[in-house]
């Protein structure tokens, strides 16, 4: 048995003799003995060991055996320990009964019998034994459990904190699909109020543009056209930046080297932005091409620019920046990894808020005075940078200045030089027979009215059925112009049966935004409403000479972007071969 494992076993009694005989009996056990001669002595040794049984004379001279039972029941500490009496005289059943009620747990008469009280205290002191082993492994299980319970808690609120950390995320996210279902909404909205207010100001710009030349003489009447064409002009940049946020403004997307863009703006700039403020343009001149519609990028960084502007009412300093990023997903918010171009507009204005900022790109959103802003610039820029593939971020602290980032993905396809030297202009000389589709009467008649004033002859449809049979029936057809957005059948549709009947036959496509459909997408010449007359003859001009595919028509929009298409394939122009023979009509001299 190891050390650790023995129990402590007290031996009681006035002669030394006896406890001799105790000691020689019990030695077989293995067990830790003590010898104590008195009642004080007793009571000393058990205050200053674990003792496990106590085999006690009942008749000791100071302080008999119940005596001492009775003093050593009294501690805390042996309440339950073993108390054996040992007794030659007092043995009587009534003795018996004291000795019990003293807390003796056995009474054994002398002359004792060796292999009896051996196997009493071996009893006794086994049970100790096992019930402090049952003690240390009930601690243990304590331990553990309390361990357990502490891990448990753990685990629960971890899990705790990632159901609430999910939860926000959860509700981040549906907060974020609402925003966008809520954008996307407004964007359509805005689109089709956009796309119907552009037919309505390409019918008004059109017809003030010909009421001029009849007013040319008149200054007063001549004031009042100007007047009025000043206004559209400002409807049509209006709805420009209604379509930008919506992203389906018209765009012409060029590879071009930004730093180039941006050092040809800088005399622009400084005229725009006055002597009080501080223009820095830092360009790292190995930024490689990013695909882009570059007249609607000087826009947006001038709008970036008049926007610092305010935001610097004492004057201070616009720093413009180009630089090459390389982000993995996740860096911001709605890119993919990749390279990209990044430019930077920083201003030392006033800066914004948080609750500003988060509502910077809401669409009509502005903290400038009524009359000052439309609260379309920013939104505008946001969705330019998106329809590019990119993406724009806001950095901005109150009174510490602004700072906005687009980003665009950089372009492994070649820059584009200038076409404008080889771009058509003009009427496309003629006069030429137009067939000219448009469901709507009012700007059809504007159109026709205008094409007339060049000295054109115009046979007008209202559906792209009519165009068809019109198209089958007249053999001196020499362009066709056709509105996108019509019910039934498309005009992006209708170029696609025009291509397969007559291929030589050129076709040009108007529409109040960009959402076509179809193979044509990318070799139709497009012009963007509202257009003036001189669009309108770039446009015809590029149908009747037959530019290489991928170039643009040329012209400057309203809104400031280029009005421009891909031209048809470079192939000799012939008239329409119908399919239903029917009378030639001459082209007027």
């Amino acid at each position: 048995m190891d050390a650790e494992d023995k129990v402590n076993i007290l031996l009681v009694d006035d002669q030394a003799a006896k406890l001799l005989t105790y000691e020689a009996i019990l030695a077989d056990l293995g067990e830790n003995l003590f010898k104590a001669t008195s009642a004080n002595q007793a009571l000393e040794l058990l205050l200053r060991n674990e003792v496990a049984v106590v085999l006690i004379d009942v008749c000791m001279p100071d302080l008999d055996g119940f005596e001492l039972a009775a003093l050593i029941r009294q501690h805390p500490r042996f309440q339950a320990t073993a108390l054996i009496f040992v007794s030659a005289v007092q043995v009587a059943d009534i003795d018996l009964l004291r000795g019990y009620a003293a807390g003796a747990v056995d009474y054994v008469p002398v002359p004792v019998i060796p292999d009896l009280l051996r196997a009493k205290v071996r009893v006794f002191a086994e049970l100790y034994r096992k019930t402090k082993q049952l003690e240390t492994l009930n601690r243990e299980l304590e331990r553990r459990v309390a361990q357990r319970t502490a891990e448990l808690e753990t685990a629960n609120a971890e899990l705790e904190r990632r159901v609430e950390m999910r939860t926000r995320e959860r509700e981040a996210a549906l907060a974020q699909i609402h925003e966008m279902q809520k954008l996307e909404s407004l964007g359509k909205l805005t689109g089709g109020v956009a796309h119907d207010f552009n037919n309505l100001l390409t019918a008004v710009l059109g017809n003030l543009e010909l009421l001029r030349k009849y007013v040319e003489h008149d200054a007063r009447q001549r004031r009042l056209v100007d007047s009025a064409i000043q206004g559209a002009e400002r409807g049509a940049t209006l709805t420009n930046r209604m379509l930008a946020f919506a992203r389906r403004q018209e765009l012409r997307p060029e590879t071009i080297h930004l730093p180039t863009l941006i050092e040809g703006m800088a005399e622009m700039l400084s005229r725009s932005l006055g002597p009080s403020i501080e223009i820095s343009i830092d360009l790292d001149p190995e930024v490689p091409p990013a695909r882009v519609d570059p007249n609607q990028l000087e826009l947006a960084i001038l709008n970036l620019a008049l926007n610092g502007r305010d935001a610097m009412t004492d004057g201070g300093r616009l720093t413009i920046t180009a630089r090459t990023e390389t982000l993995v997903a996740g860096d911001i918010a709605g890119l993919p990894g990749g390279h990209y171009v990044c430019i930077a507009v920083t201003d030392t204005g006033s800066g914004m808020d948080d609750a500003i900022l988060k509502r910077a790109t809401e669409p009509f959103f502005t903290t400038k005075s009524p009359g000052h802003g439309t609260g379309l610039g920013l939104s505008m820029v946001d969705g330019l940078v998106a329809q590019s593939y990119g993406a724009m971020r806001i950095l901005s602290e109150k009174g510490r200045g602004t700072r906005v980032e687009l980003r665009l993905p950089v372009s492994d396809l070649p820059v584009v030089k200038n076409l404008d030297a080889v771009r058509p202009k003009g009427n496309g000389a003629g006069p030429w027979r137009i067939l000219l589709v448009d469901d709507d009467p009012i700007v059809a008649a504007s159109t026709s009215a205008m094409l007339e004033d060049l000295g054109h002859s115009i046979v007008e449809a209202d559906s792209a059925r009519r165009a068809l049979e019109v198209l089958r029936s007249d053999g001196a057809i020499d362009a066709v112009i056709t509105d996108h957005a019509m019910p039934g059948t498309s005009g992006t549709e209708l170029a696609a049966q025009v291509r397969r009947e007559w291929p030589h036959l050129p076709v040009g496509l108007i529409s109040g935004y960009t959402e076509l459909s179809g193979e044509l997408r990318t070799d139709l010449p497009r012009l963007a409403k509202p257009y003036r007359q001189e669009q309108l003859a770039d446009l015809l001009a590029t149908l009747v000479h037959g530019e290489s595919a991928g170039q643009a028509v040329s012209g400057q929009a309203v809104s400031g972007q280029a009005v421009s298409g891909q031209a048809v394939h470079g192939q000799e122009r012939r008239r329409p071969q119908p399919v239903v023979s029917g009378p030639r009509s001459r082209r007027p001299p």
